[in-house]
């Protein structure tokens, strides 16, 4: 009760500082405001007692996308404490109280899915920050799991990038797991990954709670080989081949190996305008 009443005091002076000061570094365009999220997510994560671990690397080629498997909150700050980087989230999350603050403030970009003619700005809003040079995370399930399964991805997630790519010429995709693997130093089996994994009706405050409580999650990133795509490939098997590189590295995590997976080509060929905005979630 003592460690959680601490770790609570910490994240709150971390937010009384780091709020103000990212919001003034966004009004006034400074460099500070792609890092103060990353160092604010590893200090988070460090009171929380959750250690990342990190195979491969982030591409430094632009403009990028990263399709990463989702299971909780934590993925959030799992990813963000690696290096600078932008999400894409359900419009809902912009209501949130303090989560919808700090969402806004590393830019996110919010989806409502129930207006489709809102698809085309919020594409827009996405590519933006692709050709500003600022890596976007799509969560290629669009939704969260139970962090012991990859679900199918969703062909229509990866719209945004034809507007980007009609301004740089071509794009990048890399492939990203998270995986939950170890409780206090313990590999963690299928009925303890519930205590990482936030998904269905589970609600977000206990869940948290729950964490704080517990503290000593592993997490390992593992970043697959990026690869490059054009205005023309073939979304669905993009989807496809991008799926099955996530769950190789996520089962390999899982079950304590390392695998940098490769992403297969996909087919060249014209490919229909996708919607962003009806899918994510």
């Amino acid at each position: 009760m003592i460690g959680s009443f601490f770790a609570l005091i910490a994240v709150l002076i971390a937010t009384i500082i780091g709020v103000p000061l990212q919001w003034i570094s966004i009004k006034l365009g400074l460099p500070l405001r792609r890092w103060i999220p990353c160092l604010y997510h590893r200090l988070i994560l460090f009171v929380l007692g959750i250690h990342v671990s990190v195979r491969g690397k982030p591409a430094a080629e632009r403009p990028l996308l990263f399709v990463s498997n989702h299971s909780s909150w934590i993925d959030i700050l799992a990813l963000s404490s690696i290096t600078p980087l932008k999400f894409i989230a359900k419009s809902e999350v912009a209501g949130w109280p303090l989560f919808g603050l700090l969402a806004k403030l590393q830019r996110s970009v919010f989806v409502d899915r129930s207006k489709r003619h809102a698809t085309v700005e919020v594409n827009r809003e996405i590519a933006a920050r692709l050709s500003d040079g600022d890596p976007v995370v799509l969560f290629g399930e669009g939704t969260s799991g139970d962090g012991n399964r990859v679900m199918p991805f969703r062909t229509a997630l990866l719209g945004a990038m034809d507007q980007a790519l009609g301004e740089a010429g071509r794009g990048f995709l890399q492939p990203v797991s998270v995986s939950y693997t170890r409780l206090h130093g313990i590999p963690m089996g299928r009925q303890h990954r519930a205590i990482a994994a936030w998904y269905g009706d589970i609600s977000l405050l206990p869940h948290l709670a729950r964490v704080i409580r517990t503290g000593a999650i592993d997490v390992v990133v593992t970043f697959g080989a990026p690869m490059a795509v054009e205005a023309s490939a073939d979304r669905k098997a993009l989807a496809l081949s991008l799926e099955e590189a996530v769950r190789r590295m996520n089962s390999a995590a899982l079950a304590g190996r390392s695998e940098i997976a490769h992403v297969s080509k996909p087919l060249d060929g014209p490919t229909e305008p996708v919607s962003l905005a009806t899918e994510t979630r």
